[in-house]
Protein backbone atom coordinates (compact mmCIF):
# COMPACT_ATOMS: atom_id res chain seq x y z
CA UNK A 1 0.00 0.00 0.00
CA UNK A 2 1.38 3.72 -0.53
CA UNK A 3 2.06 5.20 2.22
CA UNK A 4 1.08 8.73 1.24
CA UNK A 5 -1.44 8.06 -1.98
CA UNK A 6 -2.92 10.74 -4.66
CA UNK A 7 -5.57 12.65 -3.13
CA UNK A 8 -9.22 11.51 -4.42
CA UNK A 9 -12.14 13.22 -6.17
CA UNK A 10 -14.08 12.69 -2.95
CA UNK A 11 -11.65 14.38 -0.96
CA UNK A 12 -11.07 16.94 -2.95
CA UNK A 13 -14.44 17.90 -2.97
CA UNK A 14 -14.83 17.86 1.15
CA UNK A 15 -11.97 19.91 1.46
CA UNK A 16 -13.15 22.18 -1.03
CA UNK A 17 -16.63 22.65 0.92
CA UNK A 18 -14.42 22.75 4.16
CA UNK A 19 -12.45 25.71 2.99
CA UNK A 20 -15.64 27.80 1.84
CA UNK A 21 -17.29 26.91 5.48
CA UNK A 22 -14.24 28.05 7.32
CA UNK A 23 -13.41 31.20 5.36
CA UNK A 24 -16.50 32.71 5.89
CA UNK A 25 -16.71 31.44 10.04
CA UNK A 26 -13.08 33.47 9.93
CA UNK A 27 -13.98 36.54 8.22
CA UNK A 28 -17.56 36.97 10.69
CA UNK A 29 -15.61 36.48 13.62
CA UNK A 30 -13.82 38.84 12.95
CA UNK A 31 -16.72 41.01 13.04
CA UNK A 32 -18.60 39.95 15.82
CA UNK A 33 -15.21 39.78 17.72
CA UNK A 34 -14.68 43.34 17.01
CA UNK A 35 -18.08 43.81 18.24
CA UNK A 36 -18.56 41.69 21.24
CA UNK A 37 -19.64 43.60 24.57
CA UNK A 38 -19.77 40.58 26.58
CA UNK A 39 -16.28 39.33 27.58
CA UNK A 40 -17.73 35.66 28.05
CA UNK A 41 -18.91 35.89 24.73
CA UNK A 42 -15.91 37.65 23.01
CA UNK A 43 -13.35 34.49 24.88
CA UNK A 44 -15.48 31.90 23.38
CA UNK A 45 -15.20 34.08 19.84
CA UNK A 46 -11.47 34.98 20.06
CA UNK A 47 -10.63 30.67 21.22
CA UNK A 48 -12.99 29.69 18.18
CA UNK A 49 -10.98 32.14 16.03
CA UNK A 50 -7.39 31.09 17.09
CA UNK A 51 -8.45 27.23 16.73
CA UNK A 52 -10.28 27.13 13.31
CA UNK A 53 -7.89 29.80 11.01
CA UNK A 54 -5.10 27.19 11.22
CA UNK A 55 -7.02 24.52 9.34
CA UNK A 56 -7.73 27.02 6.65
CA UNK A 57 -4.18 27.17 5.97
CA UNK A 58 -3.95 23.06 6.49
CA UNK A 59 -6.03 22.87 3.61
CA UNK A 60 -4.59 25.19 1.76
CA UNK A 61 -1.43 23.37 1.90
CA UNK A 62 -3.01 19.92 0.90
CA UNK A 63 -4.26 21.76 -2.67
CA UNK A 64 -0.61 23.27 -3.38
CA UNK A 65 0.73 20.33 -2.68
CA UNK A 66 -1.17 18.24 -4.83
CA UNK A 67 -0.84 21.02 -7.17
CA UNK A 68 -5.00 21.84 -7.30
CA UNK A 69 -5.87 25.29 -7.69
CA UNK A 70 -6.47 26.66 -3.80
CA UNK A 71 -9.84 27.67 -4.00
CA UNK A 72 -10.80 31.80 -3.27
CA UNK A 73 -13.38 31.20 -0.12
CA UNK A 74 -14.13 34.22 1.77
CA UNK A 75 -11.43 36.91 3.05
CA UNK A 76 -10.97 40.81 4.92
CA UNK A 77 -12.34 42.19 1.90
CA UNK A 78 -16.09 40.72 2.63
CA UNK A 79 -16.16 41.93 6.13
CA UNK A 80 -16.21 45.33 7.59
CA UNK A 81 -15.30 45.32 11.48
CA UNK A 82 -16.14 48.78 11.83
CA UNK A 83 -19.51 48.62 10.74
CA UNK A 84 -22.03 48.98 13.52
CA UNK A 85 -23.74 46.40 15.19
CA UNK A 86 -26.04 44.85 13.32
CA UNK A 87 -27.43 42.18 15.95
CA UNK A 88 -27.17 42.90 19.62
CA UNK A 89 -28.66 40.75 22.59
CA UNK A 90 -26.76 37.31 22.06
CA UNK A 91 -26.73 37.23 18.89
CA UNK A 92 -23.32 36.74 17.75
CA UNK A 93 -23.44 33.65 20.48
CA UNK A 94 -26.82 32.25 18.94
CA UNK A 95 -25.47 32.52 15.26
CA UNK A 96 -21.69 30.53 16.41
CA UNK A 97 -23.88 28.03 17.58
CA UNK A 98 -25.86 27.38 14.87
CA UNK A 99 -22.70 27.64 12.44
CA UNK A 100 -21.22 25.11 14.64
CA UNK A 101 -24.52 22.93 14.47
CA UNK A 102 -23.88 22.50 10.66
CA UNK A 103 -20.44 21.97 10.77
CA UNK A 104 -20.61 18.87 13.22
CA UNK A 105 -22.93 17.20 10.68
CA UNK A 106 -20.52 18.44 7.84
CA UNK A 107 -17.43 17.07 9.12
CA UNK A 108 -19.33 13.99 10.59
CA UNK A 109 -20.44 13.17 6.91
CA UNK A 110 -17.29 14.50 5.25
CA UNK A 111 -15.07 11.82 7.37
CA UNK A 112 -16.74 9.25 5.72
CA UNK A 113 -15.79 10.34 2.47
CA UNK A 114 -12.47 10.09 3.09
CA UNK A 115 -9.80 7.74 2.56
CA UNK A 116 -6.11 9.51 3.03
CA UNK A 117 -4.73 9.22 6.59
CA UNK A 118 -4.23 12.43 6.90
CA UNK A 119 -7.26 13.92 5.83
CA UNK A 120 -9.28 11.89 7.95
CA UNK A 121 -7.43 12.89 11.07
CA UNK A 122 -8.19 16.84 9.73
CA UNK A 123 -11.95 16.07 10.57
CA UNK A 124 -11.46 14.12 13.43
CA UNK A 125 -9.79 17.14 14.74
CA UNK A 126 -12.19 19.62 13.72
CA UNK A 127 -14.86 17.42 15.17
CA UNK A 128 -13.70 17.83 18.43
CA UNK A 129 -12.80 21.44 18.12
CA UNK A 130 -16.89 21.63 17.13
CA UNK A 131 -18.41 19.71 19.58
CA UNK A 132 -16.48 21.68 22.50
CA UNK A 133 -17.37 24.70 21.05
CA UNK A 134 -20.76 23.99 20.12
CA UNK A 135 -20.98 23.19 23.88
CA UNK A 136 -19.56 26.36 24.93
CA UNK A 137 -22.10 28.15 23.11
CA UNK A 138 -24.84 26.47 24.43
CA UNK A 139 -23.66 26.26 28.11
CA UNK A 140 -23.67 30.24 27.45
CA UNK A 141 -26.82 30.90 25.95
CA UNK A 142 -28.39 28.33 28.58
CA UNK A 143 -26.94 30.54 31.56
CA UNK A 144 -27.67 33.90 29.94
CA UNK A 145 -31.41 32.91 29.69
CA UNK A 146 -31.40 33.21 26.08
CA UNK A 147 -31.62 29.76 24.45
CA UNK A 148 -34.80 28.32 25.82
CA UNK A 149 -34.70 24.23 26.55
CA UNK A 150 -36.94 22.05 24.47
CA UNK A 151 -40.31 21.15 25.67
CA UNK A 152 -40.90 18.83 28.87
CA UNK A 153 -43.66 16.45 28.26
CA UNK A 154 -45.64 13.97 30.50
CA UNK A 155 -44.39 10.37 29.25
CA UNK A 156 -46.27 7.12 29.82
CA UNK A 157 -45.63 4.56 32.02
CA UNK A 158 -43.75 1.03 30.54
CA UNK A 159 -42.52 0.28 27.19
CA UNK A 160 -45.01 -0.33 24.36
CA UNK A 161 -45.61 -1.38 20.91
CA UNK A 162 -47.47 -0.47 17.81
CA UNK A 163 -50.34 -3.15 17.68
CA UNK A 164 -52.76 -0.75 15.52
CA UNK A 165 -52.43 0.96 11.57
CA UNK A 166 -54.03 3.85 13.06
CA UNK A 167 -50.71 4.48 14.99
CA UNK A 168 -49.47 6.42 11.44
CA UNK A 169 -53.06 8.10 11.23
CA UNK A 170 -52.88 11.85 11.16
CA UNK A 171 -54.11 13.04 7.43
CA UNK A 172 -57.28 11.38 6.70
CA UNK A 173 -59.56 13.67 8.25
CA UNK A 174 -61.75 11.49 9.64
CA UNK A 175 -59.53 9.86 11.75
CA UNK A 176 -58.48 11.28 15.31
CA UNK A 177 -54.90 12.19 14.75
CA UNK A 178 -52.55 10.57 17.86
CA UNK A 179 -50.25 12.40 19.80
CA UNK A 180 -46.61 13.17 18.88
CA UNK A 181 -43.80 10.99 20.17
CA UNK A 182 -40.99 11.98 21.89
CA UNK A 183 -39.08 11.68 18.29
CA UNK A 184 -41.35 13.70 16.32
CA UNK A 185 -41.27 16.52 18.66
CA UNK A 186 -37.87 16.35 18.81
CA UNK A 187 -37.46 17.54 15.29
CA UNK A 188 -40.39 19.59 14.61
CA UNK A 189 -38.91 21.68 17.37
CA UNK A 190 -35.93 21.96 16.44
CA UNK A 191 -37.03 23.09 12.82
CA UNK A 192 -38.71 25.86 14.71
CA UNK A 193 -36.22 26.64 16.55
CA UNK A 194 -33.28 26.88 13.83
CA UNK A 195 -35.96 28.80 11.65
CA UNK A 196 -36.55 31.22 14.27
CA UNK A 197 -33.01 31.94 14.49
CA UNK A 198 -32.58 32.14 10.69
CA UNK A 199 -35.35 34.21 10.06
CA UNK A 200 -33.14 36.76 12.62
CA UNK A 201 -30.23 36.78 10.49
CA UNK A 202 -31.58 36.89 7.42
CA UNK A 203 -34.01 39.90 8.40
CA UNK A 204 -30.50 41.56 9.72
CA UNK A 205 -28.70 41.19 6.17
CA UNK A 206 -31.93 42.35 4.02
CA UNK A 207 -31.66 45.46 6.42
CA UNK A 208 -28.32 46.29 5.32
CA UNK A 209 -27.61 44.59 1.47
CA UNK A 210 -26.05 46.50 -0.95
CA UNK A 211 -28.14 45.46 -3.61
CA UNK A 212 -31.77 45.89 -3.79
CA UNK A 213 -32.30 42.55 -5.50
CA UNK A 214 -30.26 41.01 -2.96
CA UNK A 215 -32.42 42.77 0.01
CA UNK A 216 -35.38 41.44 -1.19
CA UNK A 217 -34.26 38.25 -1.53
CA UNK A 218 -33.58 38.32 2.06
CA UNK A 219 -36.86 39.78 3.03
CA UNK A 220 -38.54 36.51 1.12
CA UNK A 221 -36.27 34.07 3.13
CA UNK A 222 -37.39 35.69 6.31
CA UNK A 223 -41.08 35.43 5.49
CA UNK A 224 -40.66 31.78 4.50
CA UNK A 225 -38.32 31.05 7.83
CA UNK A 226 -41.22 32.59 9.92
CA UNK A 227 -43.97 30.48 7.80
CA UNK A 228 -42.04 27.28 8.63
CA UNK A 229 -41.68 27.74 12.23
CA UNK A 230 -45.43 28.80 12.61
CA UNK A 231 -46.65 25.80 10.75
CA UNK A 232 -44.59 23.18 12.54
CA UNK A 233 -44.97 25.31 16.11
CA UNK A 234 -49.16 24.95 15.43
CA UNK A 235 -48.78 21.34 15.13
CA UNK A 236 -46.70 21.32 18.47
CA UNK A 237 -49.03 23.43 20.06
CA UNK A 238 -51.90 21.51 19.33
CA UNK A 239 -50.37 18.80 20.79
CA UNK A 240 -50.56 20.91 24.00
CA UNK A 241 -47.15 20.95 24.42
CA UNK A 242 -45.24 24.14 25.38
CA UNK A 243 -43.48 25.79 22.61
CA UNK A 244 -40.63 28.25 23.89
CA UNK A 245 -40.07 31.47 22.00
CA UNK A 246 -36.19 32.76 21.62
CA UNK A 247 -35.17 35.77 23.49
CA UNK A 248 -32.84 37.19 22.18
CA UNK A 249 -30.70 37.92 19.07
CA UNK A 250 -32.26 41.62 17.99
CA UNK A 251 -32.11 43.56 15.08
CA UNK A 252 -30.48 46.59 15.45
CA UNK A 253 -31.23 50.12 13.27
CA UNK A 254 -28.15 50.20 11.33
CA UNK A 255 -28.27 49.67 7.89
CA UNK A 256 -24.23 49.38 7.51
CA UNK A 257 -23.68 46.11 6.14
CA UNK A 258 -20.71 44.39 7.96
CA UNK A 259 -20.80 42.01 5.42
CA UNK A 260 -20.23 41.83 1.24
CA UNK A 261 -23.62 40.32 -0.46
CA UNK A 262 -21.42 37.68 -1.51
CA UNK A 263 -20.70 36.06 2.13
CA UNK A 264 -24.18 36.76 2.98
CA UNK A 265 -25.87 35.11 0.16
CA UNK A 266 -23.45 31.84 0.69
CA UNK A 267 -24.41 31.98 4.57
CA UNK A 268 -28.19 31.68 3.73
CA UNK A 269 -27.00 28.77 1.06
CA UNK A 270 -25.46 27.17 4.11
CA UNK A 271 -28.72 27.63 6.28
CA UNK A 272 -30.57 26.30 3.14
CA UNK A 273 -28.37 23.07 2.98
CA UNK A 274 -28.76 22.45 6.26
CA UNK A 275 -32.61 22.96 6.65
CA UNK A 276 -33.34 20.57 3.82
CA UNK A 277 -30.82 17.90 5.39
CA UNK A 278 -32.94 18.53 8.48
CA UNK A 279 -36.22 18.08 7.17
CA UNK A 280 -35.13 14.88 5.46
CA UNK A 281 -34.09 13.46 8.82
CA UNK A 282 -37.80 14.88 10.41
CA UNK A 283 -39.30 13.07 7.23
CA UNK A 284 -37.50 9.70 7.98
CA UNK A 285 -38.26 9.63 11.51
CA UNK A 286 -42.07 10.52 11.66
CA UNK A 287 -44.64 7.80 12.08
CA UNK A 288 -47.82 10.15 11.53
CA UNK A 289 -48.41 10.49 8.13
CA UNK A 290 -49.41 14.00 7.96
CA UNK A 291 -46.18 15.04 9.49
CA UNK A 292 -43.66 13.65 6.33
CA UNK A 293 -46.36 15.78 4.38
CA UNK A 294 -45.69 18.85 5.99
CA UNK A 295 -41.38 18.31 6.18
CA UNK A 296 -41.51 17.77 2.56
CA UNK A 297 -44.07 21.14 1.85
CA UNK A 298 -41.27 22.71 3.42
CA UNK A 299 -38.47 20.66 2.37
CA UNK A 300 -39.89 22.30 -1.43
CA UNK A 301 -40.21 25.34 -0.94
CA UNK A 302 -36.53 25.90 1.04
CA UNK A 303 -34.89 23.92 -2.32
CA UNK A 304 -37.03 26.52 -4.40
CA UNK A 305 -35.91 29.32 -2.52
CA UNK A 306 -32.22 28.34 -2.38
CA UNK A 307 -32.52 27.68 -6.22
CA UNK A 308 -33.46 31.34 -6.62
CA UNK A 309 -30.31 32.13 -4.41
CA UNK A 310 -27.95 29.96 -6.52
CA UNK A 311 -29.24 32.09 -9.92
CA UNK A 312 -28.60 35.28 -7.90
CA UNK A 313 -24.80 34.67 -7.12
CA UNK A 314 -24.29 33.41 -10.32
CA UNK A 315 -25.90 36.66 -12.19
CA UNK A 316 -23.23 38.15 -9.26
CA UNK A 317 -20.52 36.06 -10.05
CA UNK A 318 -20.11 35.21 -6.49
CA UNK A 319 -20.96 31.46 -7.08
CA UNK A 320 -17.19 29.96 -7.00
CA UNK A 321 -17.12 26.65 -8.96
CA UNK A 322 -15.98 23.34 -7.18
CA UNK A 323 -13.22 21.71 -8.56
CA UNK A 324 -13.89 20.24 -12.22
CA UNK A 325 -13.30 16.99 -13.30
CA UNK A 326 -10.85 17.19 -17.05
CA UNK A 327 -12.03 16.26 -20.13
CA UNK A 328 -10.64 13.67 -21.63
CA UNK A 329 -9.48 15.28 -25.30
CA UNK A 330 -9.46 13.72 -28.66
CA UNK A 331 -8.31 14.55 -31.84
Amino acid sequence: MQNNPSITSSEIGVLWMTYQQKTMIISMLEYLINKAEDPKAKDIMTDLYKETKPYCEKIRKIYEKEKLPVPVGFNSEDVNPEAPKLFDNGFDIMFIRLIKEISMGMHTLNLTMAYRSDIMQLFREMTIITQKYYDRCTSYLLEKGLLPRAPYVAVEEGVEFVNEKSYLSGSNLFNEKRSLNTVEISHMYHAVETNLIGMQVINGFSQCAKEKEISQYFAKGGELAKEIATSLGDIILKNDTQLPGLSGGNVTTSTVAPFSDKIMMYCISLFCSFSLGGNSLGTAFSLRNDLPVKFSIVMKDVFEYAHEGAKLMIKYGWMEEPPQTSKIKTK
